[in-house]
């Protein structure tokens, strides 16, 4: 069955339109009403870009180009996720795209209904291509055999294909609750969430090989927007899962992961920056700063972190040196970041549905130097290259920055969904949340016993507890995100705007 796709004005009223009515513009409308709006979803990230906006200003001799731009724009990571939401939906009801837009012909939402159309005609083709395959007289026929199902395999293919740059943000939060877990004496509860930690890593890494080979250019493509930062979540989490099999005294595992992530970090560090840097296929704003940024410090923060507790089960003098000099190159990478984010916070208007969570990763960045400023603490002083009194300081220093943070990003948060109101429904930045608050539990419980803090050390325990409860609200909402979003192939759909089929 083909679905149809609708492009209307938010304020046509047509109640009798069976499927689902999705407002697709990035602001909400002047004058609209959002008590008398009739609307299932508002995706604003699928929309085009502040400046490819600006530069279209609904000029009809621009639209060719416009068009094209906003299509190329659908493939990067700010528009992936929404445009792979909008998909589903195409796939599944009647879709009508609601926007403000005066000239709807000339939309971006008309540009928007004819890419899901294309999109869904060229996935509808896929599985009667080529001929019939020949039967032998001892085999069964086609109607015998187990049906295939050629829809799922075009969806991991799709899956693949959009995959987010930070997807292993899962691993680092579910990694870093686990580790919370452990120190906090709960062993089943954390040898649990290792496991699904590293069912996530198994699956995820080589889903980045399979992108990286087979969608090369949308992979490269990525390397050369501003949240190419999310890339290091491939190197933190291999680092923060090197950091939990310590404890355990599985060194080899540990020294596994250490390596792979030490690597991924040297590559990353450098490569992200130089490819930002060198590119010139990107329009420079100051307004596509954001809280991805703060994985750059993250990612040298993971290696001392799990240089550090390596070395404590060791004999060798490398990885002292390595824990040290990646814990400095961190809290400078952490001063720079966190000065170009607050500068665009605190000079630039910002939109309550681009208010990301990744700002949360502010604290989390804060928060992983204390923990491996812990792990300094506890390293024999002959090999160390900073003082323990030094160590320790700072440590104290940024805990308490971080401690000041929270309810700033409570308060935020606040803002953009009580009093902006704009929608609480899960994606893959609530784990930007998950990894913050937990390493902000284990800095605190590891700080205090440390320096011999009583309370410290108690707060910590209670933190994690909490941080277990949010770890658990985001995995159950995930798993009801997956459960609502099937993979399934699509059925061929048309386009129709208000003024008639589109093709």
């Amino acid at each position: 069955m083909a679905h149809r796709i609708t492009c209307r004005r938010i304020d046509e009223q047509t109640p009798s339109e069976v499927g689902e009515r999705v407002l697709v513009d990035r602001s909400w409308p002047e004058g609209v009403s959002r008590r008398g709006a009739s609307f299932d979803d508002w995706l604003p990230d699928v929309a085009p870009s502040a400046a490819l906006q600006r530069w279209y200003g609904d000029s009809a001799p621009r639209f060719g180009e416009f068009r094209r731009r906003y299509v190329t724009e659908l493939s990067d990571q700010e528009h992936r996720q929404a445009a792979g939401r909008l998909r589903e939906l195409a796939g599944h009801s009647n879709l009508t795209l609601l926007t403000a837009a005066r000239d709807m012909d000339r939309s971006h939402a008309a540009v928007l209904a004819e890419w899901l159309a294309e999109n869904g005609d060229r996935e509808a083709r896929l599985p009667d291509a080529g001929p019939p395959e020949p039967t032998h007289a001892d085999e069964p026929t086609r109607t015998d055999r187990a049906p295939r199902r050629p829809g799922y395999r075009a969806a991991a293919s799709t899956a693949v294909a959009d995959l987010n740059a930070g997807a292993l943000a899962f691993v680092m939060g579910t990694g870093i609750v686990s580790t919370a877990l452990y120190v906090n004496g709960a062993g089943t509860a954390s040898a649990a969430l290792l496991g699904v930690a590293l069912a996530g890593f198994a699956v995820l890494v080589p889903a980045y090989g399979w992108r990286l080979l087979c969608h090369r250019r949308r992979f490269v493509a990525d390397l050369l927007e501003p949240r190419a930062f999310a890339f290091l979540t491939l190197a933190i989490s291999s680092n923060v899962l090197a950091a939990r099999f310590v404890p355990q005294g599985h060194t080899a595992v540990a020294g596994a992961f250490l390596a792979f992530g030490a690597s991924g970090w040297l590559v990353l560090d450098y490569g992200v920056p130089l490819a930002l840097i060198t590119s010139l296929k990107r329009g420079p704003s100051f307004d596509q700063v954001n809280g991805t940024w703060f994985l750059w410090a993250v990612g040298s923060e993971s290696v001392a972190l799990a240089a550090a507790s390596l070395a404590r089960v060791t004999s060798t003098q490398v990885l002292p040196v390595l824990a040290v000099v990646c814990w400095a190159i961190g809290l400078v990478q952490y001063l720079l970041v966190a000065t170009i984010v607050l500068a665009r916070l605190l000079a630039r208007p910002i939109q309550p549905e681009g208010l990301m969570t990744s700002v949360w990763i502010f604290m989390g960045a804060a928060a992983i130097a204390v923990l491996a400023g812990v792990r300094l603490i506890a390293l024999p002083p002959g090999g160390a290259l900073l003082s323990h009194q030094l160590v320790a300081g700072s440590s104290v220093v940024l805990w308490s920055f971080s401690s000041w943070l929270i309810p700033l990003l409570l308060a935020l948060g606040a803002w953009r969904h009580l009093v902006r109101r704009v929608p609480l429904r899960y994606e893959l930045g609530w784990w930007n949340i998950v990894f913050p608050v937990g390493m902000y539990a284990v800095a605190t419980h590891e700080l205090g016993r440390a320096t011999g803090t009583g309370w410290m050390t108690a707060t910590g325990r209670w933190e994690i507890w909490v941080a277990a409860a949010v770890w658990a609200v985001v995995f159950a909402a995930m798993v009801g995100r997956l459960a609502r979003a099937p993979l399934s192939g699509r059925a061929g759909t048309r386009c129709r705007s208000g003024a008639g089929a589109r093709r």
